[in-house]
């Protein structure tokens, strides 16, 4: 194999700037731009404290992540990591969560593609919209890595600016005060409709599910990591740049949307950026919010063919899932992983004709929230089993470190236990994914099951899974 294609088969055509804003852009998806709508109308403005909560854990999440990149960059990320400080089974597990996580978020952002796209065309199907998106999608990614690298830049471009654009606007109507659709921009409105948290602080805590799930996706600069030039001096910087600035975008957005309009006027079925400009008078903005708001959603869903591509084939190569997820084409694309996902997004499409656009998104959301939670459970444990083994002498520490370890670890992991208990006392669709959580731990239990069953020994030493050409 050529060198320039690594140990794992993978073309290195990855360099700072993409990967930069691959991590940004897989972060910034629908749900800020689509979820943030109904969770300000049903929590009010204390959905900013969900926000700045999430982004602490976030920030934790990426420095346990970074730290392990350092370690050994590699395309299987955490669950090469998994299976490394924890056990065959853990990396078995957290591929398989991850899976699942990007499987209903690529349902959640075809649901959003076809109510963005109704806004003009109401009477189309969002079934069609649907397969026409997944159709160039899957093309994009099944060409080459460099295509959806750079594709997925100038996604990222697209969306970072629209986010600084509306942080400016949104600054300068707050501090002039200007009036929205009868309401003057400021403040006041963070308590205009019962105070802070206008139906309790519990349901601030409930919506912590909902803000997880628009968090994830900025450990998939880990991924990126096994096609990246020159990995460990490009992932500090990234991950560094990512945590900042998804922080400023996250939980500034959301405050300045509390403060130009009363939570009770937005809703789950439109953008909230799209709702402030209608707002104002000026549908043409709208329009334009709209198709940046599309376009965000296409990025994401194309984030998630990426991702899982790459995951299904390390889990192919353990035969932790079907031989031809495992499948490489002669551009270092791993199409057959690829295509596994796709199948499930072609799903959705049928969830969203069956349930309805709100009820599908909100379905997708919730189940995927659990995918989220195992990810990053998955990468702190994985930074403080290093640790260990640092202190141990069995292996040398990277110098980019998890801050504050380990109470920092112990306090991330509480946390992520809380949004998986509130989900219980939440109604709808929340609670659906709560009660889903025995019948997901049963089929990844009976699917270990049958691989140590029919490959006992394949199993037994975790650190075959390391990649060659690792650390």
């Amino acid at each position: 194999m050529d060198s320039s294609h690594g140990g794992e088969g993978y073309s290195k055509a990855l360099g700072n700037r993409q990967v930069q804003m691959i991590a940004m852009g897989g972060a910034i998806g629908v749900g800020l731009f689509l979820g943030a709508g109904g969770r300000l109308h049903t929590a009010g403005p204390g959905l900013i404290l969900s926000y700045a909560l999430c982004g602490a854990a976030a920030f934790f999440v990426m420095r346990a992540l970074g730290e392990l990149v350092l370690y050994r960059p590699t395309s299987g990320s955490f669950v090469t990591y998994a299976r490394e400080f924890i056990g065959p089974w853990a990396g078995f597990t957290a591929g398989w969560m991850y899976w699942l996580n990007w499987a209903m978020t690529g349902v959640a952002e075809i649901t959003a593609v076809g109510i963005y796209v109704q806004r003009w065309l109401p009477n189309l199907p969002t079934w069609i919209t649907a397969l026409i998106a997944l159709a160039a999608l899957l093309t994009i990614n099944l060409v080459s890595v460099k295509l959806f690298g750079e594709l997925e830049f100038w996604f990222s471009v697209l969306k970072v600016t629209a986010i600084i654009a509306f942080l400016l606007v949104g600054i300068g109507l707050v501090v002039t005060s200007t009036d929205i659709a009868g309401h003057p921009a400021g403040p006041a409105n963070l308590v205009a409709d019962g105070g802070f948290f206008p139906h309790g602080v519990g349901v601030a805590l409930i919506a912590l599910q909902a803000v997880i799930f628009a968090y994830s996706a900025i450990e998939l600069v880990g991924i990126a990591a096994g096609e990246t030039k020159d990995a460990r001096k490009v992932m500090p910087k990234a991950i560094n740049g990512v945590v900042w600035r998804i922080a400023i975008f996250y939980v500034g957005s959301v405050t300045l949307l509390a403060m130009l309009l009363p939570s009770v006027m937005y809703s789950s079925t439109t953008s909230p950026f799209v709702t402030v400009f209608s707002a104002l008078g000026l549908p043409w903005v709208g329009d334009v919010m709209n198709a940046i708001v599309l376009t965000a959603a296409l990025s994401s869903c194309n984030s998630g063919l990426y991702s899982t591509g790459r995951v299904l084939r390390s889990l192919a190569d353990k035969k932790e899932a079907p031989a031809f997820a495992g499948k490489m084409s002669s551009r270092h694309v791993p199409y057959g992983g690829i295509l596994f996902t796709s199948v499930v997004y072609v799903a959705g499409v049928a969830l969203n004709q069956l349930k309805g656009a709100t009820a599908a998104f909100d379905i997708a959301t919730a189940i995927a929230s659990l995918g989220v939670v195992a990810t990053w459970a998955t990468l702190v444990f994985c930074q403080m089993q290093l640790r260990k083994k640092a202190l141990r002498g069995e292996l040398e520490r990277p110098s980019y470190r998890m801050p504050g370890a380990p109470w920092t670890n112990w306090l991330t992991l509480a946390f992520l236990l809380l949004i998986v208990v509130m989900m219980g006392f939440a109604g709808g669709a929340e609670q659906i994914a709560f009660f889903s959580i025995p019948a997901i731990a049963v089929v990844i239990a009976v699917g270990w099951w049958a691989v140590r069953r029919r490959n006992p020994q394949a199993h037994d030493d975790p650190t075959s899974a390391v990649p060659v050409g690792g650390q």
